[in-house]
């Protein structure tokens, strides 16, 4: 996987972190569970792509 699709990737994520964090402050306690749950997923996606983003531009060993 290229950087460029990853960093595209991470970008696509934290957009969507930010706008769930909105959506949470929004809405009314019966959906606001289902979209923590979401936003705590997204959230673990956007740390896997970090963490990937940050290994593949390390030279290698």
């Amino acid at each position: 996987m290229s950087i460029r699709i990853i960093a595209r990737d991470l970008y696509r994520l934290q957009q969507e972190v930010e706008r769930l964090e909105q959506q949470v402050e929004s809405s009314y306690s019966e959906k606001k569970e289902e979209l923590k749950d979401r936003l705590r997923k997204v959230r673990a996606e956007q740390k896997r792509m970090r963490r990937i983003l940050d290994g593949a531009k390390e030279p290698p060993a």
